[in-house]
């Protein structure tokens, strides 16, 4: 059984590899929610998550126990990234299995490390039924991201940290896929400060663990679908599950929108780049899922930093729209000389800058002698924006948002 023994002797195994990544005070987080908050930089890890821990300690394991073989693992990216590191640091061939879906920085993290990739599956669960199935076939042993004791104490390694650092701390929010760091964190802190709060943090693509944790039973999902792909697992498996029972004394789940919002803020606010995984503790306070007494002191794990620079783009270009800082409109001109410096020209005056514009006057759509102008705003809130609107109004001019 996973017990604080395991994960001292787990930090001993894995102190000279792993970081010590900061638990630093967040003054920004703190003075907008009423608590006291603190943040585990995980994101900062070596290969960029705290997976590392768990896969280190787990492989030093069996190279203590005289394991020369190969091992396979399956894994949306973070462990894949830890067994290839620890795999490499021992010598020890090892092959991943990753989901289709699987972004390209965390495949190629992968590769850059030595390993082997197999992609196979449409999300973690279909990837590790292949990869059990291909371990046996080859003969190599299987690395589990979270239902094994030695890789659960590995992760419950950053809570000694963070206890260490604040041991006074009222709660501790930890977001949530397969459990093995909330199993290896909650355990950790049971032992050695029983009165902090565990709070879980799941996305509501992947709500298998919330559902089941309230009904006290296993309750597989059919399927999962969120940003956040370090915490997209389908199904429940016991191991965990039953630490999830014993520890958590809250489960929330946070929306994409809400976790898009949480990777913005802390990339904006916090100068800190994190994963969707690693930006569920902070979305679920950010949008007032947390419900503890003012002045609660709150340690927040961000998990990782591995983010598709694709999906940043994308999430940093919604933020921006979803906060009033852009705009897009498609006009109506009528298709004569001087229609588009008309146009232009109000947005000059109430200092919209336009930083992308379009011009057609071939759709379908159009009534002969119209043409429609696209065109991207940098606007500065709401009040202006609602400037804009009231200009063209004013001016004549027909528009539409688009969203």
């Amino acid at each position: 059984m996973l017990d604080l023994n395991n994960i001292k002797k787990a930090y001993k195994r894995v102190s000279s590899v792993v970081h010590r990544t900061p638990f630093s005070f967040a003054p920004i987080l703190s003075e907008m929610s009423g608590y006291t908050i603190y943040l585990k930089k995980e994101n900062l890890q070596r290969t960029g998550a705290f997976k590392l821990r768990g896969a280190f300690n787990k492989i030093a394991s069996l190279v203590e126990s005289g394991q020369k073989g190969g091992v396979i693992a399956a894994s949306a990216g973070n462990h894949a990234q830890g067994v290839a590191f620890a795999s490499k640091h021992f010598g020890i061939e090892a092959t991943i299995v990753m989901p289709e879906s699987t972004p390209l920085i965390k495949i190629q993290g992968v590769k850059d490390l030595g390993a082997n990739t197999i992609l196979k599956g449409a999300n973690y669960d279909e990837a590790y039924a292949y990869a059990l199935h291909y371990s046996k076939a080859h003969h190599l042993t299987f690395v589990h991201p979270f239902t094994d004791d030695e890789v659960m104490a590995g992760q419950g390694t950053v809570a000694l940290e963070m206890y260490e650092e604040q041991p006074d701390l009222d709660a501790v929010v930890i977001p949530v896929g397969g459990g093995g760091l909330i199993s290896g964190m909650s355990v950790a802190y049971k032992a050695l400060h029983p009165k902090t709060k565990i709070i879980a943090i799941s996305a509501e693509g992947a709500p298998a663990l919330k559902n089941s944790f309230h009904a006290k039973k296993a309750l597989d999902s059919l399927h999962v679908k969120t940003i956040a792909d370090g915490i997209a697992v389908r199904d429940i498996y016991e191991e965990t599950f039953t630490h999830i029972l014993h520890n958590v004394d809250t489960f929330e789940t946070v929306c994409e929108d809400e976790i898009a919002s949480a990777i913005l803020f802390l990339l904006e606010k916090q100068k800190v780049l994190v994963e969707g995984a690693g930006a569920v503790g902070v979305a679920a306070l950010l949008h007032h899922k947390i419900a503890l007494p003012q002045g609660s002191k709150i340690g927040i794990v961000l998990s990782g930093g591995n983010i598709d620079v694709t999906m940043l783009s994308l999430i940093i270009e919604k933020g921006l729209m979803k906060s009033s800082r852009k705009m897009k409109l498609l006009v109506t001109l009528v298709d004569k000389p001087g229609a588009l410096q008309s146009f232009t020209q109000i947005l000059t005056d109430i200092s919209a800058n336009i930083v992308q514009i379009g011009y057609d006057r071939t759709s379908t759509d159009l009534a002969f002698g119209d043409a429609h102008v696209s065109v991207s705003l940098e606007t500065k809130g709401t009040e202006h924006q609602n400037l804009i609107r009231q200009k063209l109004n004013e001016n004549g001019f027909v528009f539409k948002e688009e969203h």
